[in-house]
């Protein structure tokens, strides 16, 4: 069995300061250039300053971020996998030299720690997609976030610790590296498998662990994320909460559920690597690696962004320097003539095998269709259904775009009036110039502006969502990545549905009454869309409308047909 084995053959790395040190720190750092961290960033920082990103002492700096992005390995030649940066604007950039130390706030201007600044630089954002990602395509969300959410530049240097950052939920759930190693070693526990989820789990999770742990003869830590998963993932409270009810399903003194607040990437093969280092970390010395472990799916072109067993492979090719023991995932079915899970490689022809997909678990809950017990416990199924009822009783969002005048005001008014007719909710009309006069009044038409009142009418949007409301949304929104970042925003929340008001540019200029589109074509008017600025159309909205074909009238009806035939409506 053996003593527990320290991470790259050295301690855990503990980036915080003494208390003494902290409380001198702090103090310093109001004098210091600050920069207000991310949600990613966020949870970046904890893991990097607790040790969960041993032997990282810091954000990478330039020669470690090119040896990771192109070989995976630090320059001092131990496998790291995932480059770990700090992405600043370029006018944060601009302002810091290095040497300098920054103060990193959370967000509510916390310090949580400083940084002493090593090398500040730009990357070559689609170097770094195509090594770390195998991709530039922008269907895989790690890559859409490079691309169009993170910053710039990069900053890098090493981490002082002054706190870490504040969790109000599941305190009870949360150990750092540190804390999980000391309960194991309190409990004799030598063994242990680690079992990585970003999504309930159902009766065969619950099988494929306890066979995993049994084979291994190991005891099972379920290691749910709880920061940032795939968009359109399940809520970790509502995931936590049926974590806990499937842990009493487990023998007594055999399973231990903890929360790890990992940013994922959604990797692949690289994830699954980084995935086993961080369970190393923590003190496991076996990962369950499953079929397309952190996969993101399909890319553009409806293909798998990785192979099902690239993951696995990866891990084998390096399985003596990971040291940590890879498990397979064998896929788990139900058996119904047997009455029990099986791994689907030892059913035969005679058992009649049932399966239910993730894909028909969201359907089942969205038509409040039967789950059966077969699939999962009436406990976590009833945890689900709180927080995903049918569609007819969540909220939504219709999100309008197209060019100034194609008729995307007059069809939202007229949706609204027919939305307000039918009752049951309350319905929020957020117009494109309604929102500039009264949300966005200071800013003008760059795109960092455009995009900036678009993010704004997606919060409200959201919230309304969230709340159980309809949001009406009716601005140009003529940028593809902001678009996307609103329906990723509100799809965890409720329903959200794209109109493409796709009326000609010829039609919306002869239309023009406020003489917009002449004063553009004259020059008059700056970066006006359609003429001076780009407008990109959705490739993928859920309704397509021509207002030069058929009337406001019909327009806001065939919208009201494809809520009903989604289920928002009855």
């Amino acid at each position: 069995m053996g003593a527990f084995k320290e991470p790259h053959g050295g301690e855990l790395k503990n980036l915080y300061l003494s208390e003494a040190e902290a409380a001198a720190e702090k103090q310093a750092a109001r004098d210091f250039p600050s920069w207000d961290l991310s949600e990613r960033q966020i949870c970046d920082i904890e893991l990097l300053l607790n040790g969960a990103f041993s032997p990282l002492d810091g954000f990478l700096n330039q020669d470690d971020y090119d040896a990771v992005v192109d070989g995976m390995r630090l320059t001092s030649g131990v496998l790291w996998p995932m480059p770990i940066t700090l992405d600043v604007s370029q006018a944060f950039a601009d302002s810091i030299s290095g040497g300098d130390r920054i103060a990193l706030r959370d967000l509510e201007g916390v310090v949580i720690a400083t940084l002493e600044v090593g090398d500040i630089w730009t990357p070559d954002k689609a170097r770094e997609a195509e090594g770390v990602y195998g991709t530039t395509d922008e269907a895989h969300p790690a890559v859409h976030y490079l691309n169009n959410i993170a910053n710039p530049v990069y900053v890098g240097g090493r981490l002082f610790g002054i706190e870490s950052p504040t969790h109000y939920d599941f305190k009870h759930l949360r150990e750092t590296p540190e804390e999980m190693r000391d309960r194991f070693r309190k409990l004799g526990w030598r063994r242990v498998v680690a079992f990585q989820t970003r999504n309930p789990m159902h009766r065969a999770h619950q099988e494929l662990t306890l066979r995993a742990a049994r084979d291994v003869e190991a005891n099972l830590l379920i290691h749910p994320v709880v920061g940032m998963t795939k968009p359109g993932d399940v809520d970790h409270f509502t995931r936590v909460r049926c974590y806990e009810h499937i842990l009493a399903r487990y023998p007594e003194q055999t399973t231990m559920l903890s929360l790890l607040p990992l940013a994922m990437r959604m990797g692949g093969p690289r994830e699954a690597m980084w995935h086993a280092i961080i369970r190393k970390n923590y003190g496991c010395t076996h990962l369950i690696v499953g079929r397309d472990h952190a996969g993101p799916g399909k890319d553009s072109k409806g293909e798998d962004f990785y192979g099902p067993y690239d993951a696995q492979e990866l891990l084998t090719e390096h399985a003596e320097e990971l040291d940590i023991t890879m498990v397979p995932f064998r896929m788990m079915v139900y058996a119904e003539n047997r009455a029990q899970y099986v791994p689907i490689d030892e059913t035969g022809d005679d058992d009649h095998v049932l399966n239910i997909s993730g894909t028909e678990l969201r359907r089942r809950l969205a038509e409040g269709l039967d789950i059966p017990d077969w699939f999962s416990f009436s406990d976590v199924v009833d945890e689900l259904r709180r927080t995903h009822p049918p569609r007819h009783k969540q909220g939504f969002t219709v999100f309008f775009t197209g060019l100034s005048g194609s008729g995307k005001s007059t069809v939202a008014n007229a949706l609204m009036t027919k939305l307000m007719e039918i009752g049951g909710r309350p319905v929020t009309l957020l117009d494109g110039d309604i929102v500039r006069k009264n949300l966005s009044s200071e800013l003008g038409f760059s795109k960092e502006h455009r995009d900036l009142n678009i993010t704004r009418i997606g919060y409200v949007a959201s919230e309304i969502t969230k709340n159980g409301g309809i949001a009406i949304c009716a601005p140009i929104a003529p940028y593809t990545a902001t678009r996307r970042n609103v329906r990723e925003t509100i799809k965890p929340l409720g329903g959200f549905v794209e109109v493409h008001v796709s009326t000609p540019l010829e039609v919306c200029e002869e239309r023009d009454r406020k003489g917009l589109y002449a004063k553009a074509r004259a020059g008059i008017i700056k970066e006006f869309t359609g003429i001076s600025d780009p407008y990109e159309e959705p490739e993928n909205a859920e309704i397509v409308l021509d207002t030069t074909e058929i009337s406001p009238d019909l327009s806001a009806h065939k919208v009201l047909v494809k809520l009903e035939a989604l289920g928002y409506i009855r």
